[in-house]
């Protein structure tokens, strides 16, 4: 029933008169009542212990302001706190492009600066007397009041590359300076986390760069506060005071908990970029297989792995997954960090999420511990100080790749004639957390325990959970973590000791973010390894939309449909499914051999980043871009050990 404003007047008007007569009738002191008995372990209140994580916090683990030497050499003129402001839900002045606002502010933020040299770029900026009075600072300095400050940044990185960087404009972590930068750090985190509502981690990215440019970079988040990490400074990677040797970092995150009874952890990303580095079998320090000290020393500090972010997704590759179809998404293949080094295929299995985790199970059955055990995330790497993964809000890697008609041609990276042009990066990603409350604390332990999962940007909701105990009727649900929990294991969980004649059965769920497409599909991703030690995989769709059919094979072969309109930037959601849920059974599962299961949730076509550009800017789609894309969700693996 439509009600008239006279009507709506006139039914409040004998609300209130109502409520007035019963308060007359009730008034005076309630009789005493015996306090109804409760189970204190089980309350009446299903949330009310606290014990289960009932809620998903959306953040962004992976942040540069213009602490960054690179992101401020490039332009970025934001610092510590306008990158909170931001991500907290207020506008803000973009350094190029004008007013910045999320459509929804973030739950939680990493500041992840680079550690080497922290600092630099806005002593020297602001023409710090020690900087200027150095011949090469003052050189920098002059090209850049000069407008010549891309020069000045592709100067300092390959400077920085090659270890020739100036000693005497090195911000060391044992000097006053560095000191300065990574107090300012902490106070920044301090002054906006706000417990409960928004999440400030202290944190920092260790950037090592193997030359000649493998990329090994990882994050470092802590779950203290000053207290504790002010105690000490961050790791470095440049010599002689740094090291690029993962075992280096985490010898030091070890002295840092020793030291002070904290707890941090590391979180890898981009080893599309590694050049086969990111994952070995063979340790590259000393060119010999990886050790079970560096598998069990791996396994604690790296629970979880930066799967999706704007160079690139990690899940996979089309060389790898020949058979997976949505396997070639975002896909930067070309060479190395900086490209001074071409791709082989050789290289690939030691770069991606799928392929580790199936190397992770061989190095498990031979070292007795997977070092490759690890969730999902995905984050920004954004070094504008703006932590947006949407597409229609996508502000670009560094301020140099801000909005513009031209940034979509623009090369990102070039070395020789290899290039990777503006419009091959992503808008990609975002970290979704499920945890019982938006604190340090909890989200920490979160990732800590793996119940986490990726996303290209969407902030669809994703549950996953593994048992031997499903039934079809707990598809049915409306709230899929009670059974979960009460019956079976998370994302980020194990199942052990196979019934006899049982195969594992899964609950998973997606719901679509309220204000983005519809679902295509849920996918559930299995790999093990088989009898002969070899890895394999294959992908099974569990759930699709719009009754399309599910062969015997586990795959549909219909595709959803595309109601993208590419003029208007625009979409419809006539097609595909607003929530998919199902109970799915392993229809090939073997009890002697180790796997694990993951999620990946297809949402249906939607326009990239770039059709949005080709509409504000009225420029062209660059040859090779269709700007189109269908984003997704990768979820925490779950393990089956024998």
């Amino acid at each position: 029933m439509r009600l008239t404003r006279l009507t709506a007047i006139a039914l409040y008007s004998n609300l209130c008169l109502f409520c007035a007569t019963v308060a007359a009738q009730d008034a005076g002191t309630p009789p005493e009542a015996e306090p109804v008995r409760t189970d204190p372990e089980l309350p009446y209140s299903p949330y009310a212990t606290g014990s289960a994580a009932t809620r998903v916090f959306w953040g962004d683990t992976h942040l540069h302001t213009a602490y960054s030497m690179d992101a401020g050499a490039f332009g970025n003129r934001l610092e510590l706190d306008d990158a909170y402001r931001f991500a907290r839900g207020e506008e803000v002045e973009s350094t190029t492009a004008g007013r910045a606002r999320l459509a929804r502010p973030l739950d939680f933020l990493v500041i992840a600066d680079h550690s080497d040299n922290m600092g630099f770029f806005p002593d020297l900026f602001a023409a710090d007397p020690a900087i200027l009075g150095d011949a090469k600072g003052k050189e920098w300095y002059d090209m850049i009041q000069a407008g010549h400050g891309m020069d000045v940044a592709l100067q300092i990185i390959d400077s920085f590359s090659r270890g020739t960087f100036p000693d005497s404009l090195m911000y060391w972590p044992d000097g006053m300076m560095y000191r300065n930068a990574w107090d300012k750090t902490i106070a920044a985190a301090e002054k906006f986390n706000e417990p409960g509502r928004f999440t400030a981690f202290i944190g920092y990215e260790w950037t090592s760069q193997v030359p000649p440019g493998q990329n090994l970079h990882r994050v470092i988040i802590y779950r203290d506060g000053a207290e504790h990490a002010s105690q000490t400074v961050p790791a470095t990677t440049y010599p002689p005071q740094g090291s690029t040797d993962p075992e280096y970092l985490w010898q030091l995150l070890q002295t840092y908990e020793d030291k002070t009874g904290g707890d941090v952890l590391a979180i890898a990303h981009n080893g599309n970029l590694s050049n086969g580095l990111m994952f070995p079998r063979i340790n590259h320090v000393d060119d010999k297989p990886i050790t079970k000290a560096y598998a069990e020393t791996r396994a604690k500090w790296e629970p979880l792995y930066e799967v999706t972010q704007i160079k690139g997704d990690g899940e996979t590759h089309p060389f790898l997954s020949p058979d997976d179809e949505f396997a070639d998404y975002g896909t930067w293949d070309k060479g190395n960090l900086n490209l001074s080094e071409a791709k082989t295929d050789a290289m690939l299995e030691h770069e991606y999420a799928r392929s580790a985790l199936a190397l992770g199970l061989q190095l498990e059955d031979e070292l007795g511990t997977n070092p490759y055990k690890f969730g999902m995330i995905g984050s920004t790497d954004s070094h504008t100080s703006l932590a947006t993964a949407d597409d229609d809000n996508f502000f670009g890697k560094h301020s140099g790749s801000e909005p513009s008609p031209d940034r979509m041609r623009h090369p990102f990276a070039k070395f020789g004639d290899q290039e990777i042009f503006g419009w091959e990066t992503l808008a990609s990603g975002y970290a979704a957390v499920w945890a019982t409350e938006n604190t340090r604390e909890a989200l920490f332990d979160a990732m800590s325990r793996r119940e986490t999962y990726a996303t290209t940007g969407p902030r669809m909701l994703v549950r996953f959970f593994g048992s031997w105990d499903f039934e079809q009727a707990d598809g049915n649900t409306r709230n899929p973590a009670t059974v979960g929990y009460e019956k079976g294991v998370p994302m980020g969980g194990d199942l052990t000791n196979a019934p006899r004649g049982k195969s594992p059965t899964f609950l998973v769920a997606a719901l679509k973010d309220p204000i983005g497409a519809n679902l295509d599909r849920i996918q559930i991703v299995k790999g093990w390894v088989d009898e002969d030690g070899e890895t394999q995989e294959r992908v099974y769709d569990v759930a699709v939309s719009d009754g399309r059919p599910i062969g015997a094979d586990g795959r549909c072969k219909e595709p959803v449909g595309n109601t993208v309109d590419l003029a208007d930037a625009t979409w419809s959601n006539t097609i595909g499914a607003s929530e998919l849920i199902e109970v799915w059974t392993d229809p090939d599962f073997d009890a002697d051999l180790a796997a694990f299961y993951y999620v990946r949730v297809i949402e249906i076509p939607t326009p990239r980043w770039t059709a949005y550009d080709s509409r504000y800017f009225g420029a062209d789609l660059e040859r090779g871009d269709s700007g189109i894309h269908q984003e997704r969700a990768y979820t925490s693996p779950i393990w089956y050990t024998p």
